[in-house]
């Protein structure tokens, strides 16, 4: 079994997706078996076909149509190999080599949700002061012991990534999901790099309007939450 999967949700990040796939094969290249999923959302800048020509350990899923940054999570999530499974955004603004520099670490540890918490933020002033309002109101909500809910360096077990439910903007609610399943949040110190081409592709209203009922959507997931039971099955009398 392959140590350790690398999904990628990407739309639309031709002159960054090549470059971050190259990166990964470099700062992996004396470290865990691994493989590298890029979920390519229905780019129409040859996105897609840049992943692919970038090296080797590649696998490019392509969604017919953007479904959006969480629904390429999960079909990341459902094709991985690894035992572990970490996550990148597109844009290469998260540095592979915070994996490298982690893997030693995660053999070691129990199973838990190692989240990025970013250094210093390569943002404009409108994300930043959503993100960090969002964040502080899902804290005060959900409990969920991270900072930083909406960096896009993560590591967890494969089986409860493969695990999660899927709503749209799952990918806010990773830690707080974990928890659900009976993870540990573990908080990492990340590096936040400037982009190299492109632009973000969330505006205010999706990273903030809808961010208050998502939150109180899984409040009520969480309460609702009841720990899974071991089955077993007799045998039958003439057996």
């Amino acid at each position: 079994m392959t140590d350790l999967t690398i999904v990628i949700p990407c739309y639309n990040e031709s002159g960054n997706i090549g470059n971050l796939v190259r990166e990964i094969n470099t700062a992996l290249l004396s470290g865990p078996s691994y493989e590298i999923i890029v979920v390519d959302d229905g780019s129409a800048d040859g996105s897609a076909e840049e992943a692919a020509a970038a090296g080797d350990h590649t696998r490019v899923l392509r969604h017919k149509k953007r479904t959006g940054k969480s629904r390429a999570l999960i079909s990341g999530f459902r094709a991985a190999q690894g035992r572990w499974i970490a996550t990148l955004d597109g844009d290469g603004q998260n540095d592979p080599m915070d994996i490298a520099r982690l893997w030693p670490r995660l053999e070691r540890a129990s199973p838990a949700l190692f989240a990025g918490v970013r250094k210093r933020r390569n943002d404009g002033i409108v994300k930043l002061l959503t993100s960090r309002s969002a964040n502080f109101v899902r804290k005060r909500l959900l409990k969920d012991d991270c900072r930083d809910a909406g960096c896009g360096f993560k590591i967890l077990p494969a089986v409860v990534a493969q695990s999660l439910p899927y709503f749209d903007n799952m990918h806010r609610f990773i830690p707080a999901l974990s928890r659900r399943a009976g993870l540990s949040v573990i908080e990492v110190d990340v590096e936040d790099r400037p982009r190299l081409a492109g632009v973000s592709k969330y505006g205010f209203f999706d990273r903030a309007a809808v961010a208050f009922l998502d939150t109180v959507g899984v409040f009520w997931l969480i309460r609702r939450y009841s720990d899974p039971v071991s089955v077993t099955e007799m045998n039958s009398a003439g057996s």
